[in-house]
């Protein structure tokens, strides 16, 4: 179940635990795009010294990562495809919003993440995440893509963007 992420040794149970779950949550209501994400999270979780993952119930852990990737990539927004409500998506992991909510903002202060953060957005979105696309240059804010392609091409060797326009 591992597949190309990798985890601690003394962690890899836990996350095919918790992957397991994420899996069967985005088989049955989201996509693969937020199941490589949310495989690449809790491995990303795993690796933090001391893991968080290492106390606390497997599917508050599962729950709480697709939550997450909920909040980054607007999953509650009626108006996105796929969509599911906040109180739909802790169902699914038996758990109530309130422990949804409390184990996803603890995810995203572990990992500081914020809302639109490119490097948790779903692939196909990306394009349309101005977040991803903003650098600073010579103090200013720009988005890369208006830039020359020398530019763009320097963002892109630098990691400042995630892949050329």
């Amino acid at each position: 179940m591992s597949g190309s992420e990798r985890v601690p040794p003394a962690l890899q149970d836990k996350y095919d635990e918790i992957v397991a779950l994420t899996d069967k949550c985005c088989l049955e209501h989201l996509t693969e795009e937020y199941r490589d994400l949310c495989r690449a999270m809790a491995a990303k979780l795993c690796r933090k010294r001391p893991s968080p993952v290492s106390t606390g119930k497997t599917n508050t852990w599962a729950c709480g990562i697709v939550y997450t990737l909920g909040r980054v990539n607007f999953l509650f927004d009626m108006s996105q495809t796929p969509h599911l409500r906040a109180d739909e998506l802790c169902r699914h992991f038996s758990l109530s919003t309130s422990t949804g909510t409390a184990k996803s903002k603890s995810i995203m202060d572990t990992l500081n993440i914020g809302v639109m953060d490119a490097h948790w957005t779903l692939p196909s979105r990306l394009k349309d995440n101005p977040m991803a696309w903003l650098i600073q240059v010579n103090g200013l804010l720009v988005d890369a893509r208006k830039l020359p392609r020398q530019i763009q091409e320097e963002a892109f060797r630098r990691g400042l963007i995630p892949y050329l326009p």
